[in-house]
């Protein structure tokens, strides 16, 4: 662990020191007391978030799954390190040009010295403060700035009854991560006045404690639709994340979570399905316990949850992790229609813009946010309601679905 730390330490302590080299060429020719104060306000702001790094580390008395500070330390530390890095490739290519041309003068015994280029150094700093200034408005206003996303989705064999049937997708609450109540209390609303006939929830209520949703409880029960509201499991639900005194003390989390479900109103569907009816007709709807690919739990069963399900029924399937839908999903003998997941959070980071979209979680998940099509297949991927570990979302923002079916003409 301290060998750990001491590494990362030095590491820190280096980017930091190469990135200092373009405000002191930017500030060459300022007065003094600036010059000074740039340079030591620099090093004093690193000195702190560094020492309060290594306390956090090594505090035996934080617990890190739960405390508010901890997640604004994290904050503190993407908020610091991340524009450094996107600014470091602007100083290395300069300085291979810088060595490449101190090189050549060598060669031709003419050595001089090649100072760094104040503009270079101007840009790299704008190029630094460009993701400082998204980072910092993702953690302040980003992270509760819930969107409404509206899709229609049509299949060939939904009943007739259930044209225009809607319904609203939530995912990933992480409820151990919010903390503005007002502005959580304003999603609540938000979602309730789109007015579906049914709210789903695919996973993720908790970071881990079953503890961390009991002062959201009466927030949560507030959201209402006709027809009911369905939920499954995520992956942070079973409290894998952390150690527990015991196997009982586990075990015990997980019953208080399923608890919880129930406290708020939701029918939690544990690798099993309920049918929905309307005018006669009906439509199924299926749960599965989490399921991911890789190293993530594989409590899923979906044979025991399409049991006894028709061959001809329109069938929904929640289920947490998209990697799911290509891995097992789509391979089932009985038709999936329409598969809703979550897990992702579209990584909290990336570019939504004109139909243009972007994030680091697609080289890991091919299926990370919107509506996926594959013959008569299709999975949505809500961006999730909450967020963790970065206390913010920075262009990829809070999603509350909004999914109406019709019947293929």
């Amino acid at each position: 662990m301290i060998n750990r730390l001491v590494i990362i330490t030095v590491i820190w302590f280096a980017i930091d020191f190469y990135f200092l080299q373009s405000l002191v060429t930017i500030s060459a020719n300022w007065s003094l007391p600036a010059r000074e104060s740039v340079i030591c306000g620099f090093w004093l702001a690193d000195f702190i978030i560094v020492a309060l790094i290594l306390y956090g580390a090594l505090s035996p008395r934080i617990d890190f799954s739960a405390s508010p500070k901890v997640k604004w330390l994290v904050g503190l530390v993407i908020l610091s390190i991340v524009p450094k890095l996107l600014a470091l490739p602007v100083l290395l290519v300069e300085d291979i040009t810088r060595i490449i041309s101190i090189m050549i003068s060598w060669v031709h015994d003419a050595p001089v010295a090649i100072p760094r280029n104040k503009q270079v150094s101007e840009l790299a700093v704008i190029v630094a403060v460009i993701p400082f200034t998204a980072i910092i408005y993702g953690m302040w206003h980003g992270k509760y700035r819930y969107q409404v996303h509206k899709i229609i989705l049509e299949f060939d064999n939904l009943p007739e009854a259930f044209e225009g049937f809607s319904l609203t997708h939530l995912s990933d609450i992480h409820s151990g991560s919010l903390i503005n109540a007002a502005k959580v209390l304003k999603g609540i609303e938000l979602t309730n006045a789109q007015q579906s006939d049914l709210i789903v929830f695919t996973g993720d209520i908790v970071n881990n404690k079953a503890s961390e949703m009991v002062p959201w409880i009466s927030t949560f029960s507030r959201l209402s639709a006709p027809m009911g509201k369905f939920s499954v499991l995520g992956n942070h639900d079973y409290g894998d994340y952390i150690q527990w005194p015991d196997a009982a003390a586990k075990a015990a989390n997980l019953a208080q979570l399923k608890q919880i479900h129930e406290q708020i109103g939701f029918r939690l569907l544990l690798n099993e399905h309920i049918t929905l009816q309307k005018n006669g007709q009906s439509i199924t709807v299926a749960g599965v316990e989490n399921w991911g690919k890789g190293g993530f739990a594989k409590h899923g069963d979906l044979k025991r949850a399409m049991a006894g399900v028709p061959e001809d029924a329109f069938t929904i399937l929640l289920s947490h992790d998209p990697s799911h839908w290509e891995i097992e999903v789509m391979k089932y003998p009985k038709l999936i229609n329409l598969t809703l997941s979550g897990h992702t959070h579209g990584m909290q980071f990336g570019i939504e813009l004109f139909g243009f979209k972007w994030s680091p979680i697609k080289y890991m998940y091919k299926q990370w946010a919107g509506a996926y099509h594959r013959d008569k297949h299709t999975l949505y991927v809500n961006r999730g309601f909450g967020f963790l570990g970065f206390p913010g979302r920075v262009g990829i923002h809070p999603e509350i679905t909004v999914i109406t079916l019709q019947k293929k003409r």
